[in-house]
């Protein structure tokens, strides 16, 4: 049984915050509606008073009520639009018919619905990546969902790729997208950090959350090599500062940040 929560919110930039908080409480699926959103939660995980003190300080009104699972690849298909970035890449999901134009394109089989504040922040790692020289690297994808991250490592030239996450549905869901996209410098592990290979890596790509990055900053710090580039995402602007000196306590140095919809990527260089 699950719980489906509708909350009444117009803001979009709102929206997305809210989908970013509700993810860490462990709600699974999101739909975006002409009232605002609504969003889906295991029965046994749904906690009103954590949900009022969440979405309380954004004025949001809310209501729920028990629900059937979702068909949650039908949600993503009926919400998941194509990103585009730039004349740089297209990530699109088959069912997209479409002109690309852009140098590089990644095609996905969506397989869960996080909504549209994820594209905001997969926008920024993209459009960053782009700066960065990935020829011959040992990269490191950490919180790999789809594998979007990974395959653009490999199309831009990355050695080795190891792309982990620790929720088996994103675990299988990425290797169909490599394997869709002919990758074959990328491998896709399940679990978390201790469960890559404990090398140095050149580039390190982290879209996550800042839970998770606080609690790994320092095991990131030890295995990024020295002078390499390590890109955190899936912060929120408010989040920048103690995002900042936890990398800063671990010998990186931040050089660059891009916000795009109240989301930042921060790029830092290990010293």
């Amino acid at each position: 049984m699950y719980t489906q929560v509708d909350l009444t919110v117009a803001d979009d930039t709102i929206k997305e915050i809210l989908i970013a908080l509700l993810s860490e409480e462990g709600y699974e699926g999101f739909e975006e509606t002409t009232e605002g959103l609504n969003a889906f939660i295991s029965s046994e995980l749904y906690n009103k008073e954590t949900l009022n003190s969440i979405v309380a300080p954004y004025n949001v009104s809310f209501k729920a009520e028990g629900v059937e699972k979702k068909n949650w690849n039908e949600e993503w298909e009926k919400n998941f639009q194509p990103v585009v970035v730039d004349d740089f890449c297209t990530i699109r999901a088959a069912f997209h018919d479409m002109a690309v134009t852009t140098a590089h394109e990644i095609v996905i089989t969506p397989k869960m619905s996080f909504g549209t504040g994820h594209h905001a922040t997969t926008f920024l790692m993209m459009r960053k990546m782009r700066s960065l020289d990935f020829g011959n690297k040992q990269v490191l994808d950490f919180g790999t969902g789809t594998g979007i991250l990974a395959i653009l490592a490999e199309k831009l030239g990355a050695a080795e790729v190891n792309a982990v996450d620790n929720e088996e549905w994103a675990f299988i869901n990425a290797q169909e997208n490599g394997e869709g996209n002919g990758c074959k410098n990328v491998k896709f592990w399940q679990g978390s950090l201790e469960d890559v290979p404990q090398k140095e890596y050149d580039i390190i790509l982290a879209n996550i959350n800042r839970h998770i990055l606080l609690q790994y900053m320092e095991q990131l710090s030890t295995l990024l090599s020295a002078g390499g580039t390590i890109l955190l995402s899936g912060i929120l602007s408010e989040d920048e500062d103690i995002i900042t000196s936890s990398a800063v306590s671990v010998r990186l140095k931040k050089t660059d940040r891009q916000e795009l919809r109240n989301w930042l990527v921060l790029e830092f260089i290990k010293d």
